[in-house]
């Protein structure tokens, strides 16, 4: 870059020297101009060297004709405005950058430089690339493990660098392990059976090594538009020629000829493309990936922490008969609030969005795959597995089939060892995902494609609800790099991802996009573009501007080639000389840069001043709701153990938390809100569908309201079938009415805020 800036502020100077020059003496400008051209032309003879022998050509080709024709008749004005043009092309095109290679570096850092092997007398820490098969490694609370190999004791283990699944996995002793996973538990013994270099992680560093020496560079757009325009050039130049046998009337073809348009244009909108995509919240690393990005037809994405949140959450509590969900809930947090474990800040997360505040827990211990144990309040909690043994009780067989069909997994809290509460966990879908699905659709994307190591299950329940055209789960690397290049053989393809295990599809693709605030260091390093947020809807930002910029670059490299053509043929019959067609071609060149200057342009749409303030408010409020609305389907539960105490407690809390919190939060909406959506979208129907589902809601809050009215005294038997319908209906709507909000309408704020973990089921 340095050394491109230098050579245009020399030429630069020399132009404007040799002007200055000119009344005192033509022959010092002359010599001035000439020497600018000569400085351009040997960097430019470089680049036309290199391309012929790659059997190729382009722009650059021209450009050298015109400078060595305009030296060679002795027009050293038009020269030196050529080379000008040139030197100012290449600084352009030197900061829009061409397609670089993929840095592996974050790769390499991420591998163990050191590891713990057990010795008789001790431990001893060695290089990682020290250890041999059979070496017993000791791989600490937090550490990657070094090298393949089989547990001798039992362990916990985050492998989402590997396989995308953001639940820890329970390897139990003499099961298998791979390097590069993340130990989540204790302190772990595992008995090597690979070295560093052949083990897992190596092999994902070659993957990515070898899929970005695949992905051969891309012609930028000049180059392919040059490819026709040169021999056009060329032909009418001789022509004139021939025609008039006057080589200064050819060389004056050549000039105007010249491919500025093109050698400036595109580098310029490109460059304007990639600046107002960094307003936008996403950094792409050169000028020929946001080209690439502009001509997408395909989108592969990973799926957890790139449509999902990338992290467990409590999605629902279940409980035993009588037993208070708060207190155990409080309880369950306690034992929790030191444990390194990504479900325990599942289960921490979901007592502080209650708004609870955990009381000292003792005497805390943790055993990997069974759960933490201590003392709260005199009694011995346990949050984990299920005990070993236990016959499940009917509440609890409920618990487990609910989670076979929400596809979740259950973290249990047992107080004095009796199973209390389940708590289903579950990554959910980021609220901006099914937006973003939509934009990228309209915006010309054909195909959306998942790529997950996650389960088939999961994937694909994920993958619907997003309206993806096809899903590939259970997929490692190699798997994930063969789904992408079948996908090229097709047009562009774009992949999205943010873990490890993406690194290589990222290198593959001909863009590669990576989330940057959560994502592996190893993905950002392969990706050509990274988002800096932690904002999934930056993409289609992205690819919004960068389908802009690419049309703004066709359009004015066209509107330019075919002004520079008509000058040509001006040119041809003597109409232009070289100064003069150089002059002209500087206006044309100053025309079509303003038209690609307009990829700067901020197309926001309407602001959002007027709805931030709400929708921030409101997402907030639907955080702070759970307990109310999880109360509606713990209430529909608890009737079917029929009418009693128990049953008429819950019913009767239920209705308190909705008249006392659901409703004012709908009422609210309507009155604040929906106005302010109506005025923003400009549609005074807009939000009538919404509003409908506010009067449903309260409709149904009555309809309870009248039943506990006609048994002050407790429940009747005649009134659980339609009180467990009308409470099961109500759960429905609010669950459904909560999604569309979070999805359809808090997303349209500038910087919306993520719901929290228990804003949807």
């Amino acid at each position: 870059m340095a050394r491109e800036v230098a050579l245009a502020s020399s030429t630069g100077a020399l132009v404007a020297i040799g002007l200055a020059a000119r009344p005192f003496s033509e022959m010092g400008a002359d010599v001035l101009w000439l020497a600018a051209t000569v400085a351009t032309f040997f960097p430019a003879a470089v680049s036309v060297l290199t391309d012929l022998r790659q059997r190729r050509y382009g722009a650059d080709l021209l450009a050298l004709v015109a400078l060595t024709g305009a030296a060679a008749v002795g027009e050293y004005f038009a020269g030196a405005l050529i080379a000008l043009m040139v030197a100012t092309g290449r600084v352009l095109e030197a900061y829009a950058g061409r397609r670089a290679g993929r840095d592996l570096s974050a790769l390499l850092q991420r591998a163990p430089a050191q590891a713990h092997r057990r010795r008789r007398d001790g431990i001893e820490t060695v290089a990682a690339t020290t250890i041999a098969p059979g070496d017993v490694v000791v791989v600490l609370p937090g550490e990657t493990v070094p090298v393949d190999g089989v547990l001798a004791t039992a362990g916990v283990f985050d492998e989402s660098a590997l396989t995308g699944e953001s639940v820890p996995v329970v390897r139990r002793a003499s099961t298998e392990v791979r390097s590069g996973v993340v130990n989540a538990g204790a302190a772990a013994d595992i008995r090597a059976s690979a070295t560093v270099e052949t083990s897992t992680y190596a092999g994902i560093v070659t993957l990515a090594r070898q899929a970005a020496a695949a992905a051969a560079p891309l012609a930028r757009l000049a180059d392919r538009v040059a490819v026709w325009f040169l021999p056009l050039a060329l032909t009418v130049a001789a022509a004139a020629w021939l025609g008039t046998g006057d080589p200064v009337r050819a060389v004056a073809v050549v000039v105007t000829a010249t491919p500025c348009p093109l050698l400036l244009a595109v580098p310029v909108a490109i460059t304007a493309g990639m600046s107002r995509a960094a307003r936008a919240g996403v950094v792409v690393k050169d000028g020929a990936a946001l080209e690439t990005l502009g001509r997408a037809r395909c989108l592969a994405m990973d799926k957890t922490g790139t449509v999902t949140v990338g992290r467990p959450e409590v999605i629902d509590i279940l409980t035993a008969p009588d037993a208070e969900v708060d207190q155990v809930l409080c309880q369950a947090a306690a034992v929790e609030m030191f444990s390194p474990h990504v479900l325990a800040r599942a289960v921490t997360a979901a007592a502080a969005a209650r708004g609870l505040k955990p009381p000292t827990a003792q005497n805390v211990t943790e055993r990997p795959g069974a759960g933490a144990t201590g003392i709260v309040d005199g009694r011995a909690v346990r949050v984990g597995r299920l005990p070993a043994n236990t016959d499940p009780e009917p509440w609890a067989q409920a618990a487990l089939r609910r989670a076979r069909l929400d596809l979740a997994a259950l973290v249990w809290v047992c107080v004095d060892d009796v199973p209390v509460v389940a708590l289903l966990v579950r990554d959910r879908i980021r609220a901006d995902a099914a937006r973003t699905m939509r934009r990228l659709r309209s915006a010309g994307l054909k195909r959306l494609l998942m790529l997950t190591g996650d389960r088939v299950e999961n994937a694909a329940e994920v993958a619907h609800l997003l309206g993806l055209t096809e899903v590939i789960a259970d997929a490692d690397p190699a798997d994930k790099i063969a789904a992408i290049r079948a996908e090229r053989r097709d047009g562009v393809t774009v992949m999205v991802g943010d873990g490890v295990n993406d690194a290589p599809a990222l290198a593959a693709a001909d863009v590669g996009v990576a989330l940057g605030s959560r994502g592996s260091t190893a993905a950002v390093q392969a990706a050509d573009a990274v988002i800096v947020d932690d904002r999934i809807d930056r993409l289609a930002d992205a690819v919004e501007v960068a389908q802009r910029s690419h049309r703004l670059a066709v359009q004015s490299a066209t509107a330019g080639m075919a002004l520079s053509l008509a000058a040509m043929i001006a040119a041809a019959f003597g109409l232009l000389a070289p100064a003069a067609g150089a002059l002209l071609q500087e206006g044309i060149d100053v025309a079509v840069i303003l038209n690609a200057l307009r990829a700067l342009r901020i197309h926001r749409g309407r602001p959002t001043a007027a709805i931030d303030p709400l929708v921030a408010r409101f997402t907030r409020e639907h955080g702070g709701l759970h307990a109310a609305r999880a109360s509606v389907r713990q209430a529909a539960d608890a009737l079917s153990q029929g009418p009693g105490v128990g049953t008429d407690a819950a019913v009767r809390r239920a209705f308190d938390l909705l008249v006392e919190h659901i409703l004012p939060h709908e009422h609210a909406e309507e009155s604040e809100l929906y106005p302010a959506l109506a005025a923003y979208l400009r549609d005074p129907e807009a939000m009538v569908t919404m509003s409908r589902e506010h009067t449903e809601i309260e409709r149904l809050v009555q309809r309870i309201r009248r039943h506990l009215d006609d048994s002050p005294e407790g429940i009747h038997a005649d009134q659980i079938d339609d009180l467990r319908a009308t409470l099961y209906g109500l759960d429905a709507i609010l669950s459904l009415h909560f999604a569309q909000e979070d999805e359809a309408l808090f997303t349209l704020a500038h910087n919306p805020v993520e719901p929290t973990a228990t804003n949807s089921r």
